[in-house]
């Protein structure tokens, strides 16, 4: 942190009238509980002297957000905004675009709407700067690093908004003790990461340079630092845990404009928040650091399609995934998913860490030798078992020389290094029509209780579709990983799962105005009618609601208890500490039941 010029900026925003000394934390984000916060058209909106005062504080960072799709809506038929839907299906395009998030809206909850203005940050300085003119000018804040919130997190119109894109700095450390921990805490590696990196930028440093393994996401374009503060699964989580759980020190920002570290020894209740307690609420993270662990000497995959041709051979085969599971994949080497479609197919997407092609190839022999001995009742896409060295699993030369496997930056001046695998093609861009989820807990791989998850899956396939993400729920997984996971703020229930019952439904880019490229709204509204169905005879299965907060339903009923469980309260006493005057609102996060649905106005 640069405190000489955090000072300087301080000091500039008091002269410029802007922000009142703070006399201590509660008072300094205190809100009066009437106030509302202000828009452009209101008396209270600052001032251009005052919105050039900002930008000066910020070494000229301040920007006015421009949005390409207002130009979409007004030139529909232009040579441009056909090249704009065509960059809307690119990641990269839209994470280094201000106005823009990955995904563009959800039927009937929201719709990607830009800030007012943003400041670019490079420094916790900009990022103080920013929350302090927010603060004492009553405006809405967002916080946008990777821009890939399923619940609208990243975006909400007539905002501020802090952009921590170009803070991605990484840094490896050979033994890292967080601040105040020493003597307390032994030393291990760890790498610190800029809250704008994304986690390809990370997997680089870590694993393809320095051989070492960083837990983050599975999708090489999110966030780390609103992955993390979701809770934050990858691939492999089942032998590493979450990311929340390798969580060791966060540099943050908090309502009152003071950079803080928080880890298990300074300001530990603000630590427990930010591993898994949701992301742009209890501060702006601007620096992570991360254990790291032993790379294992391959990674691989495991693929296959196969077909049912009746009813009952479809039964018959979601009883043997399920038991096949049970018996030999649930345990810490093996991630990802299997899918269940249409009541007749199943789609094996799975990977593994810590075994060697020949070992996985064995596991799964017995499973694929069952389907090829019933060709009258099923028909199998060549199955493939693969494995790489785990120093090549994002390493951008290996992988676009495998083809399909991955898509590129198709910008004429992108950097090399820039993938994103081509299973997450369908994501970029999208509207959301509707999606659930539930962690189920592992007691249904029990032999007495399989028949039950069994009917369920076969229901839901014949409603919808639903894929279980198996390294999404922790059950069966490494005890350290476990233990790990269960001390950060989510639901305990993802330690007690072994796997996270997903299922949605979605279209590719589309906006309100842009003729040609409108939303589907009826479309949208029947699958989501679809999508609940689905989920429904699984959620029937869980002892009481518990999901994931970033891939959960806009809708959540009871969002305290499916996101935390008997951690809310905890977290509730941690906003009021840290954000008495809820600067930081996102919908469904903490404390914003104080809030309307705009953020915009106190309730009470």
């Amino acid at each position: 942190m640069d405190r000489r010029r955090l000072m300087t900026t301080g000091a500039s925003l008091l002269a410029g009238g802007v922000l009142a000394p703070a006399r201590s934390l509660a008072a300094a984000t205190r809100i009066a509980p009437s106030a509302a916060r202000v828009r452009p058209d209101d008396a209270g909106w600052p001032s251009d002297a005052q919105w050039d005062g900002l930008s000066r504080a910020t070494s000229g960072r301040l920007i006015k957000v421009q949005f390409p799709l207002a130009d979409a809506i007004a030139n529909p038929d232009s040579p441009a905004t056909a090249r704009l839907f065509r960059d809307l299906k690119n990641p990269f395009f839209i994470g280094d675009t201000v106005g823009l998030t990955q995904t563009l809206g959800w039927t009937d909850a929201w719709t990607t709407s830009p800030s007012a203005y943003a400041v670019a940050a490079e420094t916790s300085a900009d990022v103080a700067a920013a929350v302090n003119f927010a603060r004492a000018h009553r405006l809405r804040l967002v916080v946008k690093g990777g821009g890939h919130s399923y619940l609208g997190g990243s975006n909400a119109p007539d905002s501020l908004m802090v952009w921590t894109r170009r803070m991605n700095a990484v840094e490896l450390h050979d033994a890292f003790v967080p601040a105040g921990c020493k003597g307390r805490l032994a030393p291990e590696p760890a790498v610190s990461v800029g809250s704008g990196a994304i986690w390809l930028r990370a997997y680089d440093a870590v694993t393809t340079k320095a051989g070492r393994y960083v837990q983050g996401g599975g999708c090489t374009t999110v966030g780390v630092a609103g992955l993390v503060q979701g809770g934050g699964f990858g691939s492999f989580s089942k032998a590493f845990g979450s990311g929340a759980a390798n969580l060791l020190e966060a540099e943050v920002v908090t309502a009152d404009g003071v950079v803080r570290i928080a880890n298990a020894c300074t300001n530990p209740e603000l630590f427990f928040a930010l591993k898994g307690g949701g992301g742009g609420t209890f501060g702006v993270v601007t620096r992570l650091t991360l254990r790291t662990h032993d790379l294992p000497a391959m990674f691989g995959a495991a693929n296959a399609r196969i077909e049912a041709r009746s009813d009952a051979a479809y039964r018959q085969l979601v009883e043997k995934v399920v038991g096949f599971y049970a018996a030999s994949l649930f345990n810490p080497h093996w991630g990802e998913q299997i899918g269940f479609r249409g009541g007749t197919v199943v789609n094996v997407n799975m990977v593994f860490q810590g075994i060697d092609q020949k070992t996985a190839q064995e596991t799964w022999k017995p499973f694929f030798d069952w389907v090829k001995a019933a060709p009258d009742d099923y028909r199998m896409s060549a199955p493939l078992v693969l494995a790489l060295p785990a120093r090549h699993f994002w390493d951008a030369k290996v992988m676009k020389s495998l083809p399909g496997i991955v898509k590129g930056d198709d910008r004429p001046d992108a950097p090399a290094e820039h993938f994103f695998w081509s299973g997450d093609g369908g994501q970029v861009g999208q509207v959301l029509h509707g999606y659930q989820s539930a962690w189920l807990p592992q007691a249904l791989l029990q032999p007495a209780r399989q028949g039950e998850l069994v009917d369920a899956l076969v229901q839901a396939s014949n409603t919808w579709g639903v894929s279980l993400h198996f390294n999404k729920g922790l059950a069966g997984g490494a005890p350290e990983a476990v233990a790990r996971t269960r001390d950060t703020a989510m639901n305990p229930a993802a330690a007690d799962a072994f796997a996270l019952a997903i299922t949605g439904g979605e279209e590719q880019p589309a906006y309100p105005g842009v003729k040609g490229h409108e939303p589907d709204l009826a479309k949208g509204r029947a699958d989501a009618v679809q999508i609940a169905r689905c989920m429904a005879p699984l959620r029937r299965l869980q002892a009481g609601p518990a999901t994931y907060i970033s891939e959960s339903d806009y809708f959540e009923k009871d969002w305290r208890q499916a996101y935390w469980g008997p951690h809310y309260p905890r977290l509730r006493a941690a906003k009021q500490k840290y954000d008495s005057g809820g600067l930081f609102y996102v919908h469904h996060g903490v404390g914003s039941e104080d809030w309307s649905a705009d953020g915009f106005t106190r309730l009470g």
